[in-house]
């Protein structure tokens, strides 16, 4: 386990971690050192007599030369600044603690999410939106919780490694009898309450998951939802994981109480039965014992808590230990190594014996030839998973090819130019997401906006006129998604946003396949207008969508055959 949280955290991480189990340390110093002076001063304020009796005791007396009582409210009082000073150092300790605990699920949700950009474009298909979302956001939370139980059980551990050595120091008899049996009671309440929790864990695991993917499919079906009526049914569904998901949790805080109410009790039951026994064996008061059995009160109310803290806090690894689990698979995973060498294309795309199938797929494309002019308009047709899509993305190279090259001139196509190589590309999907922002941050795609390029790709897009009509022009926002657009102006955001980049090739996937018949020519129109200089791409199931094209390919059997153009 200690293997995969290092792994996951940065050398910044390990190196306040490190600090903070030192600093930890210092405190169970100050933890013990707070204890251990309050026998003395016990022993000191209810008997003089020691001043008088005691060699060292009557030199500090006589050098300081105070009275007994003043010597005892001198001491009381740097006491009293000692215990506000171990106050401060625990509130410190603490504030840390929970800087770095807690201050890890920025770290570490940027870190996942940052690795989730950099998987392969296969890769990130291949993963659930759901588990993407419950990994950046509530498995991170959950490893952060971790991370807090485990520092408090390793600083818990150092308070009561010595304040035990202290208490054998004092009577071993005594604290070896308390010992034994508080520990076979904590065994027990271990091999009891683990294995419950452990379940719960794997439920919660569970149970997360399909609340995130419950939560994540419905509300992408809204519309569909609204038209069946299915609100109820899909309540309940919630309903259901989100129970489920509760009732884990309050099994893992309802266990966690368990200790304290238990090991309390316990150990101070067991300080009675001892205090009953001393005064039946020495058949009198046990003044003179009085100090000693003081300390191993406040011992053991220092004690119970911190044994209520080794216990929960190993509970809760045990309960989170499936999102430390995920979190290491995440980001052990194979990222894409790209660079942006420079990479010119003035003459043609070509795709020499290529062969492609998806992972544990068969065999996609086999053996494929296929050259791309500079400045070619052609489209893509065939049957729904036909693999016209893939093709195109294996050609704008999103996806790899199992065998064979792509070179863009002479150059081949590889690791160190594909960045420069996809700058190149405009992609306007048949899917469009907007996100609530203004129309200019969406064109931009959040990125600094530059007014003059913006003012061109509007003209490009045709949209002029209808950001003229907004009160709030290009600063207009446009809803989640784009709720507050029409369906042909989404499609002209999209456009303006593909053609931002300033692209030398220009894919349509389908682009147009929402629109009914009108507006489709219209934009069709104006894609061929502002592709005069570009190389075109189109993937289209209307034939009138790509009557302007110069070459149109069909995609059947695994191979791509020119059916029109020369």
């Amino acid at each position: 386990m200690l293997n995969k949280l290092f792994f996951i955290l940065s050398r910044e991480d390990k190196r306040f971690l490190f600090s903070l189990l030192v600093f930890s340390i210092f405190i169970s110093f100050i933890e013990t050192f707070a204890i251990s002076l309050i026998m003395p001063f016990i022993t000191l304020a209810s008997n003089f007599s020691y001043f008088e009796n005691n060699a060292i005791l009557l030199n500090i007396k006589q050098s300081l030369n105070l009275k007994a009582f003043e010597i005892i409210v001198y001491l009381g009082l740097i006491m009293v600044a000692f215990y506000l000073l171990r106050a401060v150092l625990n509130a410190l300790y603490f504030h840390l603690l929970a800087r770095f605990s807690k201050g890890r699920y920025h770290a570490l949700s940027f870190k996942i999410f940052a690795k989730f950009l950099r998987l392969p474009y296969e890769k990130f298909t291949q993963k659930n939106q759901s588990a993407i979302l419950k990994a950046t956001t509530g498995e991170v939370f959950n490893l952060t919780t971790m991370l807090s139980s485990f520092l408090l059980m390793m600083s818990e551990i150092f308070v009561v490694l010595l304040l035990y050595a202290l208490m054998l120091f004092i009577d071993y008899k005594i604290t070896l009898f308390l010992s034994l049996f508080m520990f076979i009671n904590a065994l027990i309440l271990v091999k009891i309450l683990s294995p419950i929790i452990k379940k719960a864990g794997v439920k919660r695991e569970k149970a997360m998951k399909s609340f995130f993917e419950t939560l994540n499919t419905n509300l992408n079906n809204f519309k569909f939802i609204k038209l069946k009526t299915k609100e109820e049914s899909i309540a309940r569904l919630f309903k259901e994981q989100s129970e489920a998901f509760s009732k884990a949790n309050i099994t893992n805080e309802s266990i966690n109480a368990l200790p304290r109410i238990y090991l309390e009790a316990v150990g101070f039951c067991v300080l009675v039965l001892i205090v009953v026994f001393l005064v039946f064996k020495y058949e009198s008061d046990i003044s003179h014992i009085l100090a000693t059995i003081s300390i191993f009160v406040l011992a053991l109310y220092r004690l119970m808590p911190s044994a209520n803290r080794i216990i929960s806090s190993y509970h809760d690894l045990i309960y989170y230990r499936s999102s430390l689990d995920i979190l290491f698979d995440i980001l052990q995973e194979k990222e894409e190594q790209n660079e942006a060498e420079d990479l010119k294309f003035t003459k043609e795309i070509r795709l020499e014996k290529l062969s492609f199938h998806y992972e544990n797929k068969p065999m996609l494309f086999e053996n494929v030839d296929f050259t791309l002019k500079k400045g070619e308009k052609i489209a893509f047709i065939g049957e729904s998973g036909s693999g016209k899509s893939t093709f195109v993305d294996i050609l704008s190279s999103l996806l790899k090819p199992v065998e064979g090259q792509i070179y863009v001139d002479e150059t081949l196509l590889c690791e160190k130019n594909i960045k420069t190589y996809r700058r190149k590309i405009g992609y306007i999907p048949q899917q469009i997401y907007l996100f609530n922002d203004s129309i200019a941050k969406n064109i931009s795609f959040n990125d600094e906006v530059d007014e003059n390029l913006l003012k061109e790709v509007l003209r490009q897009a045709n949209l002029e006129d209808f950001i003229k009509s907004l009160k709030e022009g290009v600063h207009t926002k446009v809803g989640d998604g784009g709720s507050h657009l029409s369906g042909g102006q989404r499609q002209r955001i999209a456009i303006a946003r593909a053609l931002y980049t300033k692209p030398e090739i220009l894919i349509l996937d389908e682009a147009t396949s929402a629109l009914d018949s009108e507006s489709e020519a219209k934009i069709m129109s104006e894609i061929y207008k502002i592709s005069q200089d570009k190389t075109l791409i189109i993937i289209a199931h209307r034939l009138s969508t790509i009557k302007n094209c110069d070459k149109i390919y069909r995609v059947q059997n695994g191979q791509i055959t020119l059916e029109q153009g020369v």
